[in-house]
């Protein structure tokens, strides 16, 4: 049902009624100097939300968790994790709470979190808060992810606290590190669940061998949430969708050029959305061994590793699962999961190169098509072009005329066989975008946010959410960085 003004809108608490063992109640902090800074308003319509009660007293409270129906439960959750290959059996939600789970309109269970709202009993020392910076970056890549069809975690709205929070500086390459006084915010963060591998890991923990309620609550939840078409009990079926969803959400990421950059047990989800993105990054030249994090010296979570260690998590997931599951079974699950990932990627490829209708042909054209698409990244690399403005010009420009940037004999060579193929160009200007967040750019506009210029983040966002719009505003945001500028490092801010 769609909410009524001027009635607090009802959350519920499945979560936290399913599994008490990994929920601790929570009431977020009073947030009295509280302001929207962003304000996502078709998301709220989505939702079933009315976006001009939203604005006022009442709304931003129950944004901010501070004024909620009677019957809300918010918790902070908890889950454990491998971080960069180190297990932290409690990590939980240590500046995050889930208010609660909203039905909506559509017929969706959603839930409404907050991110830094404040310290939590699994703070582990910090101060439970968020700078205005990293939740501006979280809202808007996510709603930039959003448009170019990634599954992921959705912004509902960025709000300023008010308060004043030490961070390090995160946008300014001259005070990068620096710890400095920062503008307080908090993220309305809107998922499909916040249940991850390191959940599963948690709820494994809390089981003895008389008791295996958690992990078995937990993987029931998971079911019903995400792939209610399984039957009841269904662990393996589970495991196997989750694997799946994986394998698709990677190649997206692969495809667009996408570094997540902490891609910890935590951080990987059961429902196959991207989540939490602290120190992510897009590449602009095909470089495989880029990473761009701060915390990841050794480039354990560098671009061609993402799909090897998404299967090193699920392995994670699959022995915390084996209670309830074959152990042989779900082994050969996981041993299965470098094919599922190489068939989303050839499938996601072959939307970007025009060559869908190519690998579906007779074997011939069909491995010519496969040769092409694992060819393209070592070529791409060699001749050190931008990604993205390399296949835009196989889209939209004049083979024949040599227009398309080639510096190199093998890229020649490569754009000439792809051209006898006569490839959809029409269809792969429907899902190559004119414009991805550039991390110059993006960090430029973050930076006069935090001055108090919200003019050119707002302009940008705009852009990112509308990616196959062409305009001169496109243009110029979409410009790479110079061959020159130093690589760009993030921090997980978020």
């Amino acid at each position: 049902m769609p909410h009524h003004p001027g009635q607090l809108p009802t959350l519920h608490h499945h979560f936290a009624s399913a599994l008490p063992e990994m929920s601790v109640a929570y009431t977020p902090r009073s947030a009295e100097g509280a302001e929207l800074g962003v304000f996502n308003e078709k998301l709220a319509e989505d939702l079933g939300l009315d976006p001009d009660w939203l604005r006022t007293p009442d709304g931003l409270g129950f944004l901010t968790g501070t004024r909620l129906h009677p019957a809300a439960q918010p918790v902070a959750q908890g889950y454990s994790g491998h971080q960069f290959g180190g297990f932290s059996p409690r990590l939980g939600d240590g500046r995050a709470v889930l208010l609660g789970e909203l039905h909506t309109p559509a017929g969706q269970t959603v839930d409404i979190h907050l991110k830094g709202s404040g310290p939590t009993p699994f703070s582990r020392g910090g101060d439970g808060y968020a700078a205005l910076g990293p939740m501006l970056r979280e809202y808007l890549v996510s709603e930039a992810m959003h448009a170019l069809g990634v599954p992921t975690t959705r912004a509902l709205a960025v709000i300023r606290t008010g308060a004043q929070i030490v961070r390090p500086n995160t946008t300014d390459p001259d005070k990068a590190g620096v710890f400095e006084h920062q503008q307080g915010a908090i993220l309305v963060r809107v998922a499909g669940s916040h249940l991850r591998v390191g959940s599963v890991q948690y709820a494994r923990l809390l089981q003895t061998e008389q008791n295996t309620g958690p992990l078995a609550r937990l993987l029931g939840v998971a079911r019903e949430r995400h792939y209610p078409h399984l039957p009841q009990g269904d662990y393996l079926g589970l495991y196997r969708a989750v694997c799946q969803g994986q394998a698709e959400l990677v190649a997206q990421w692969m495809r667009l050029g996408f570094v997540h950059g902490v891609l910890n047990t935590d951080n990987t989800t059961l429902s196959g959305e991207t989540i939490d993105y602290g120190p992510c990054a897009f590449l602009d030249r095909l470089d495989p061994d880029t990473w761009f994090s701060s915390v990841d010296t050794h480039g354990r979570y560098a671009y061609r590793n993402q799909p090897s260690i998404i299967m090193w998590n699920l392995a994670r997931l699959a022995e915390a699962m084996l209670p309830l599951v074959d152990v042989e079974a779900i082994g050969a699950e996981l041993e299965g999961f470098p094919a599922v990932y190489r068939r989303a990627w050839l499938a996601h490829m072959g939307r970007t190169l025009g060559l869908s209708a190519h690998l579906q042909a007779d074997p011939a054209t069909r491995d010519v098509a496969t040769a092409l698409i694992d060819e393209l990244p070592g070529t791409l690399h060699a001749a050190e072009l931008d990604m993205h403005h390399f296949y835009r010009d196989l889209a939209y420009r004049d083979l024949a005329a040599g227009t398309v940037e080639a510096p190199t004999p093998q890229l020649r060579d490569w754009i000439a066989r792809w051209g006898d193929l006569r490839p959809d160009r029409a269809a792969m200007a429907e899902v190559n975008p004119l414009i991805i967040p550039r991390n110059h750019v993006l960090n430029a506009a973050l930076g006069n946010a935090e001055a108090g210029d919200m003019g050119p983040y707002l302009r940008l966002l705009d852009a990112v959410t509308h990616p196959f719009r062409d305009s001169a505003d496109v243009r110029e945001l979409d410009r790479p960085a110079h061959p020159d500028a130093a690589k760009t490092t993030t921090y997980c801010g978020t």
